[in-house]
């Protein structure tokens, strides 16, 4: 345990110095807008498929479920409200982040981690050039813009799935289902999922970044770094989802 321990500390510095040269970076440097429309493409456009199609099935599934369980207590109206107030605070951001630190955070370790071991990196450092201001930041920027962007993408597929289901499989009219969304749903539920979007967005890319650049032993370290990459983006995703939502609960 106390070598654990020990790791997840070293770990936790080794976040918190990038963190640090990150915004460093962006607020003394010029900004590199070709590099960061670069990350919007590879990021978010390329992400839609995977998050769209996650979204509608993860809103179908939802809506039968939630739809026969209400059912029983005569109570299968109310499938809208419980659907929005589930996507717009908890699913869609959850889900959203869940996929991208699969995908973006995997391929964002392992680009960089092939650039460490192949010493690219340190070719950059002796031309002068910062591989923070050209490598991190824009990736960083990118998470952090276009997830809140795939958020609400994926708040509008998944309730797209659960009318589907509502009209199809439960008898609800898609007007009434249509409004009684619009009548339910707060400023504060789409707000407090948006604000956990762009936490998760930080975590993702950064811990990536970090796990990248500090790729050692050669291919098998890259594998090694793009798994644990992953895995702790997820972690690290779902932990900070709970203090989130106690922090937006308590503010809004």
């Amino acid at each position: 345990m106390p070598r654990i321990l020990i790791r997840f500390f070293e770990e936790l510095g080794e976040v918190g110095l990038l963190t640090r040269d990150f915004f460093r970076c962006l607020i003394r440097s010029p900004f590199e807008t070709h590099l960061l429309a670069e990350q919007f493409d590879a990021i978010g456009v390329q992400s839609l498929n995977v998050v769209n199609l996650t979204a509608l099935f993860t809103g179908m599934v939802l809506a039968l479920q939630t739809g026969q369980a209400l059912n029983r207590f005569g109570a299968k109206i109310y499938i809208s409200q419980i659907m929005a107030m589930s996507l717009f605070r908890e699913m869609g951001p959850v889900l959203t982040a869940l996929m991208l630190g699969a995908r973006v955070g995997a391929g964002i370790t392992a680009e960089l981690g092939s650039m460490k071991v192949t010493e690219q990196i340190d070719g950059m450092r002796a031309l002068a050039t910062d591989p923070v201001r050209k490598l991190v930041v824009p990736r960083v920027l990118a998470a952090i813009v276009m997830l809140p962007m795939l958020t609400v993408v994926t708040d509008a597929i998944g309730l797209v799935g659960g009318m589907i289901i509502a009209v199809t499989q439960l008898g609800i009219g898609g007007s009434y289902f249509f409004h009684s969304l619009i009548r339910s749903t707060r400023l504060s539920d789409l707000l407090s999922g948006l604000g956990k979007s762009l936490c998760f967005g930080y975590l993702i890319a950064i811990i990536a970044c970090t796990k990248g650049l500090g790729t050692s032993g050669g291919a098998d370290g890259v594998g090694r770094a793009t798994t644990a990459a992953v895995v702790a983006a997820s972690i690290s995703i779902l932990v900070s989802d709970f203090f989130l939502t106690k922090f937006f609960m308590a503010i809004f």
